[in-house]
């Protein structure tokens, strides 16, 4: 699910202490975008509408990305990128690649036409399996956490462009 690469995240600005530059932070946002449409999907059944706003979110977060690898794509000695990089690629290239596989999936979804066909018209809310519960919960809190995190990083000013302390904590 798309909350994985998000709680990773999370884990190399806690455990590793690496803050997400305000690029970064706004790639999160992409994948946020794309697990509320995902959400909305298991709340109210599949419609067109949410895999749109899946595919809006992939597409901005992948121009964010896009953005960020062109910035350090020339190796020079003071451009090694930002950040560690995992598994040989850094955060923002792997962000390309999962908006780009998230692109592809939902594509790929919606050459099934027999799962619009549904007799309800209205948005009335189903009963969501406890699978479903759990990940509308998750989403809720990643995107919770998001904000805190961005406060606490930013205030209410415009983010450092590389933070290296939480400013409202100073």
């Amino acid at each position: 699910m798309i909350c994985t690469p998000l709680i990773g995240a999370y884990g190399i600005q806690f455990i590793a202490g690496e803050f997400p530059c305000p690029l970064c932070l706004i790639q999160r946002l992409g994948m946020i975008g794309i697990a509320c449409g995902v959400v909305m999907n298991l709340r109210y059944g599949i419609r067109p509408m949410h895999y749109g706003m899946c595919i809006i979110s992939a597409m901005f977060g992948a121009s964010v990305s896009i953005r960020q690898i062109l910035l350090h794509i020339v190796r020079a000695p003071d451009n090694h990128g930002y950040g560690s990089p995992v598994m040989g690629m850094h955060l923002y290239t792997w962000a390309l690649l999962i908006f780009a596989a998230t692109i592809l999936i939902l594509g790929i979804l919606m050459l099934f036409d027999n799962q619009y066909d549904s007799k309800e018209t209205s948005m009335n809310p189903k009963q969501m399996p406890k699978i479903a519960t759990f990940a509308f919960w998750l989403v809720l809190t990643i995107t919770a956490c998001n904000v805190v995190t961005t406060f606490l990083e930013c205030g209410i000013n415009q983010c450092p462009d590389n933070p290296t302390s939480y400013l409202m904590l100073q």
